[in-house]
């Protein structure tokens, strides 16, 4: 016969064990107190985290992200994560490839005839910013997934 009362799950943001009404450390001073908030106004939103140890900063430092490059693409645990170092590379990588490729088409379109070059000057563009959000669209969802994949280690317990 199954237990009446299920074990108490976590809910979003509050680890399990924890009562509703107890605040969660967010990382932000010890001066944040709700009088504070309140004279900022009701729709005015609370600073967002700045980083340190519970809060998240999603712009890394660049001398960790310089000395960690390295060690992240050679952790063959996969303890560390190269994503976050190496997806700005990556969107470099692909805006001037596309930029080029736009280049290109426009130099061998105008070689070929007037009609060519001006379709590849004109629908060029156009296709290189639905090629470069796709790309972008793509980078991110890789970025979030390693994100929250940090967000829940940091928040499991360390058996």
């Amino acid at each position: 016969m199954s237990d009446p009362n299920p074990p108490e799950q976590p809910s979003f943001n509050q680890p399990a064990g924890t009562h509703p009404t107890t605040p969660m450390p967010t990382g932000q001073p010890a001066s944040s107190s709700p009088s504070a908030s309140s004279s900022r106004g009701a729709g005015t939103p609370p600073p967002a985290p700045t980083g340190g140890a519970t809060g998240m900063s999603s712009i890394p430092h660049p001398a960790k992200e310089g000395a960690g490059f390295l060690s992240a693409l050679f952790d063959f645990s996969f303890t560390n994560f190269v994503t976050p170092i190496l997806v700005r590379f990556v969107y470099l990588l692909a805006t001037v490839a596309l930029v080029a490729s736009w280049l290109i088409f426009v130099f061998v379109g105008f070689a070929q005839g007037f009609g060519s070059g001006l379709t590849a000057l004109i629908l060029g563009p156009i296709i290189l910013v639905i090629y470069l959000a796709v790309i972008r669209m793509t980078l991110e969802f890789y970025l979030s997934v390693v994100r929250m994949s940090e967000d829940i280690h940091r928040r499991l317990p360390q058996a």
